[in-house]
């Protein structure tokens, strides 16, 4: 699903020489020097060749994958991970045990590191592995129907998917063994109502940077104070060393804030073709600075740019970035590759990106300053919109890093010491967007209904029928709430990919129009009633 620009870059970044797809993908991996297989037409000539293993000697410190996260520069860069940090994730370790009888779900992409733990958990330890499929996954009563029906025991879940899915099922996971969660600071109401509603045998918080090799540090939580805000991400996995340390690479003491660095065999080799940036972010420190030990050893360590501080208990509690780099439902982005990818318009002169709540959804909003430059009769001044500069970066960045509202600024506000004043942009929903169509307004008391969900999802104004959800800022997370309200509000059991289809307000009405006498199965039933009966008591305490 990433634009073919950005899949050939990576390509071309990691020295690929032969690539095995399907026909449909061939125009989005083609580039030079590059022999493309096409596996359904290949698969004959594949077949007859020798089933046996090749002689292929390796090491623990050979590479295993390449895989590339958001760099500030605007360009991705490759995380080189090699074989012992696969092993040490889910092999011998302590905070997850794995055995022969397990079935692991997969419901992370490939290009998300979590899917190494899912793999790599159920391969090298004899479970079973179950892809589920990505559209299941985002509709809570359907991803729950396929927990039971799989029946799945270990299961991982971005912060968001697991607070999207518990929402609307609060017992979703209570037949699972394993459920681990994390990539963004957990909300512990949320997971209190997990503990209480339907807790799995183990509920674990998980943190780790791709660097480390997926996850780090766990915390196994049994309960949640009602006077916590947050939810510690706990100590090390087995195999791996947490150091939290000052500006001087000094360890801080309990409840001092410091910076977590990272070590052990969970350890990437650093960046592909990025010497300065591996040596910048990969350092070498004096083991005696951790330590009693007065042996000459040094340790290779990871600067992660986080922020934590030790808890009286031992545990590490995550407190934010350093840096500019943030975590959007789950994903690693670095609001810089946005700002740098929307200056290459043309007529872009100055671009910041930030994280606002909207509907208490975490949001990426975009804020530019167009060029004085004389307009050309291509792209001229007065024309360019909100949608003109998302078609820009569409080919560009993959979804998630597409901002959901992109505002036009005279000037970007700044501090008396020069700087951005973020605290001084202004919220996406009051201000203008210049665009050139307005709006076509609702005609039927259906089409008003779906513009009153779609304004308090999107936090936007001026919401026109044929307006598109997803060019709007609408996301998958977003998606599966808005068909839980559509639920609720019509007692219609809108099909998640009915919003991908048909994307619009006038196309929506019609498919609710015909879907409101449609029977629902048994099972679906049962968990509707649930999540209904959540949400009339979500009203309630809204009322109260």
């Amino acid at each position: 699903s990433y634009p073919p620009e950005r899949l050939r870059l990576l390509v071309e970044d990691a020295g690929i020489t032969v690539v095995l797809t399907q026909v449909d993908w061939a125009d989005s991996l083609q580039a030079d020097k590059i022999r493309v297989i096409y596996l359904e037409q290949e698969w004959s000539a594949i077949a007859e060749e020798s089933d046996e293993n090749l002689l292929m000697p390796s090491t623990a410190d050979q590479p295993a994958y390449v895989i590339y996260t958001s760099g500030s520069t605007g360009t991705p860069k490759g995380v080189v991970v090699p074989h012992r940090a696969v092993n040490r994730l889910v092999c011998n370790t302590n905070y997850v045990q794995i055995e022969p009888g397990d079935t692991i779900a997969q419901v992370a992409s490939l290009a998300f590191d979590a899917a190494t733990f899912e793999i790599w958990g159920a391969l090298l330890n004899g479970a079973q592995l179950i892809g589920i499929e990505r559209e299941t996954t985002l509709s809570p009563t359907d991803f729950v129907i396929e927990l039971q029906k799989q029946q799945i025991s270990t299961l991982f879940l971005t912060t968001a998917l697991f607070n999207q899915t518990i929402s609307q099922i609060p017992d979703a996971f209570r037949s699972l063994k394993y459920l681990l969660f994390g990539g963004e600071m957990a909300n512990a109401d949320q997971v209190r109502s997990v503990l209480q509603q339907g807790k799995p045998e183990h509920l674990i918080h998980v943190y780790g940077p791709t660097e480390n090799t997926t996850f780090s540090t766990w915390y196994e939580v049994q309960e949640v104070p009602e006077d916590a805000t947050t939810i510690p991400i706990g100590k090390a996995i087995a195999n791996t060393q947490v150091y939290l340390l000052d500006a001087r690479l000094n360890p801080v003491p309990p409840g001092i804030r410091g910076e977590i660095y990272l070590g052990g065999d969970g350890l990437a080799e650093g960046y592909l073709n990025r010497s300065e940036l591996t040596a910048d972010r990969f350092i070498s420190a004096e083991l005696e600075r951790f330590s009693d030990s007065k042996l000459e050893t040094r340790l290779k360590l990871y600067k992660t740019g986080d922020r934590a501080l030790y808890r009286p208990d031992g545990n590490l509690e995550f407190l934010g970035r350093t840096d500019y780099q943030i975590k959007i439902r789950g994903f690693r982005v670095e609001l810089g590759e946005i700002e740098t990818t929307l200056t290459q318009h043309p007529l872009v002169e100055a671009a910041v990106v930030i994280v606002r709540e909207i509907e208490g959804d975490r949001q990426l909003v975009a804020y530019v300053v167009l060029t004085a430059a004389v307009p050309t009769a291509a792209v001229p001044t007065a024309t360019l919109t909100e949608r003109d500069l998302r078609s820009f970066l569409k080919p560009k960045l993959p979804a998630y890093m597409l901002p959901a509202a992109i505002v036009v600024l005279d000037a970007l506000p700044l501090t008396p010491n020069g700087k951005i004043d973020q605290q001084a942009l202004p919220p996406p929903n009051l201000v203008a967007v210049r665009e050139a169509i307005p709006p076509v307004l609702p005609t039927t008391s259906l089409e008003k209904s779906l513009v009153e969900l779609w304004t308090q999802l999107l936090g936007r104004k001026q919401i026109g029928i044929h307006d598109n959800f997803f060019e709007l800022g609408g996301h998958s997370l977003l998606a599966t709430q808005f068909v839980s309200r559509i639920r609720d509000r019509f007692q219609v059991e809108l099909p998640l990919r009915a919003l991908f289809e048909t994307p619009t307000i006038a196309e929506l009405a019609q498919k609710i129009a015909v879907l409101r006498s449609t029977p629902r199965s048994p099972e679906a039933n049962d968990l509707a009633g649930n999540s209904d009966k959540a949400s009339v008591h979500r009203r309630e305490e809204v009322e109260l």
